[in-house]
């Protein structure tokens, strides 16, 4: 069975710097708290989705048969104003450009991430709604 084991350690005020896979990502708070050295621990959540569906859909379209030179994954979320402050939903905006975007392709690639494979949005959508929509740019 698989693991994942990050460590967090506090800088100073707000700032904790996160040992992950030897990468050091670092977590602070807005200048009213902290010195807003780095996203805070929200803000990284959204990363998390975005990163992991990117991930899937960047690696199903090449199987699909679909060239691309361009792939951005955007969030968006509402924070409740209640503690604790949760996200009450978030919104995901696939934006994707090359020379033969195959829209139905696309979709298909994005909806097996959302239903299958990305297990960040499988945590986060059991907790708040996700939503998306595709932009096809050229």
């Amino acid at each position: 069975m698989k693991k994942n084991a990050v460590t967090t350690t506090w800088v100073h005020k707000m700032a904790f710097d996160s040992a992950v896979d030897g990468h050091i990502v670092r977590i602070d708070a807005k200048p009213e708290l902290g010195d807003n050295t780095g996203p805070g621990p929200k803000a990284l959540l959204l990363t998390a989705v975005t990163g992991c569906t990117g991930m899937d859909v960047a690696s199903l379209l090449p199987k699909m048969r679909v060239p691309f030179d361009r792939l951005v994954v955007e969030a968006e979320a509402e924070v409740t104003e209640e503690h604790p402050k949760v996200y009450r939903w978030i919104k995901l905006t696939f934006r994707i450009g090359g020379a033969d975007i195959r829209e139905d392709k696309v979709r298909h690639a994005i909806e097996l991430s959302q239903e299958k494979y990305c297990g960040v949005t499988a945590m986060l959508k059991a907790h708040c709604p996700i939503t998306w929509e595709l932009v096809i740019e050229s």
